[in-house]
């Protein structure tokens, strides 16, 4: 576009979007900092980097596009290239992403155009697909994993089903031995993925599984892919069938697994997971779930900087591990703290769906510690886990507030449960309470 189209599509989506300022602008004026912004001279706004953000997330024909090769990634790597921090980066894609699927019907929203063609002449001939090829259905799982927290899941689950059909398709045909490899890897991360997304949308027939063949998938490739797989298995296994014996089967899999590959960090997440495993079983293994959390911490005070799989693990979420374990271990004045400390080191909206798990067994620590004020105190704190349990639609988010509601139970008729009552029935329901509507 020239800077004059540019400029008339700007105050066009400023009008729309109320950005009243820029939608007021003289044309001349948005091109002379159109000029600005190519000469290098310094960055968009953070309201023309919105404007610009909607603008280049359609095609000209206005399909969404959202993946590798798109305008919209070039939007991106522009912006990082004028100095735009990578934090703020992350929040105009998933702020966009949430924007421009809010109909629900993008579902090669995350499939770029070149991903497009080369994935069609794939599929014709399976034996010609190449590394550069499952380098892209890699980038386009990874792009609706980064949207989680952000984006509904559901939309998620829709926009990432032609890769994982691609993925089964490949699969049925013979490549290459490395192309196979890599394309094993790559079917195993989009399958797990596609089983997160099941059991966030109630399907956990489809989660068990798409986890199942997560797993097969990976036999033989890098254990700590493998380890990492396993690790949301477990969870989905023990929230979707309560049995906790077969999730620590599972997690003691998982740390096997571990421990055989060259990822400190899924080592650490693998040990975490055992020790909450341990701690839920009834009695707590008390020996079991603190040996593996040392573990763990072992696992994370080496340096990980050049971990093979990093982002994977951090101490932040280990405090979340430890802390969820000393609730069932009788320690909850140490897990408030921990799982506090846990909290804080949790942002984004990435991040959201476990920062919300982390704040709903925070105030149950809070409650369980008995001191002055502590069911005030632990009411007060799951209004933010609400909003995020809203926000976010996770399960499990879910399932941790409706616990520590009913450990509230004792205090149901003083004013701090009754309002927490009604942000739950608002937010959670969409309605009015009954005693409102009263």
């Amino acid at each position: 576009m020239s800077w004059g189209d540019l400029a008339a599509e700007l105050r066009s989506l400023a009008t729309r979007l109320r950005f009243a300022r820029i939608a007021a602008a003289q044309p001349a004026s948005i091109k002379r900092t159109i000029a600005r912004w190519e000469a290098g001279e310094h960055p968009p706004d953070e309201r023309y980097q919105v404007l610009l953000a909607h603008l280049y997330a359609r095609t000209p024909l206005g399909a969404v596009a959202l993946g590798s090769g798109s305008d919209f990634q070039e939007l991106l790597a522009a912006l990082s290239s004028l100095g735009v921090e990578r934090d703020r980066l992350d929040e105009l894609a998933a702020s966009t992403a949430a924007a421009v699927t809010e109909s629900g019907t993008s579902l090669l929203a995350f499939l770029g155009t070149r991903l497009r063609r080369h994935l069609a002449a794939a599929l014709a001939r399976p034996e010609t697909a190449d590394l550069p090829l499952l380098d892209e259905l890699d980038v386009a799982t990874a792009a609706v994993d980064a949207q989680v927290g952000s984006v509904p899941f559901v939309r998620l689950h829709l926009s990432h089903a032609a890769v994982v059909d691609a993925c089964r398709r490949l699969l049925a045909g013979e490549q290459p031995p490395t192309v196979r490899a890599r394309l094993r890897r790559v079917a195993g991360t989009a399958y797990a993925l596609a089983a997160r997304l099941a059991f966030e949308t109630h399907d956990d027939g489809a989660a068990l599984a798409l986890y199942e063949q997560a797993v097969s998938t990976t036999c033989g490739a890098d254990p700590s892919h493998r380890a990492l797989i396993r690790t949301g298995q477990t969870m989905v296994v023990y929230y979707a069938t309560g049995d906790i014996a077969r999730a620590r089967r599972l997690a003691d899999t998982a740390v096997a697994d571990a421990c055989s590959g060259p990822s400190r960090l899924v080592r650490a997440r693998a040990h975490a997971l055992q020790a909450e495993m341990a701690a839920r079983s009834t009695p707590p293994l008390h020996r079991h779930a603190r040996a593996a959390l040392r573990l763990a911490w072992c696992d994370l005070d080496t340096d990980t900087s050049d971990d093979p799989m990093g982002g994977t693990f951090s101490k932040g979420r280990l405090e979340g591990f430890e802390g969820v374990c000393g609730l069932f271990l009788g320690e909850a004045e140490a897990a408030e703290e921990r799982l506090g400390r846990a909290a804080r080191a949790l942002g984004g909206s990435r991040g959201s769906v476990q920062r919300a798990i982390v704040l709903a067994d925070r105030a149950l620590a809070t409650l369980r510690s008995g001191g002055p004020g502590a069911a005030e105190t632990a009411a007060g704190q799951l209004h933010e886990c609400v909003e995020l349990a809203a926000a976010t639609r996770g399960r499990v988010p879910a399932w941790r507030l409706r616990q520590a509601r009913q450990e509230l139970r004792p205090w149901r008729s003083e004013p701090f449960v009754t309002e927490l009552d009604d942000h739950i029935h608002t937010a959670l329901v969409g309605l009015p309470s009954a005693r409102r509507r009263e």
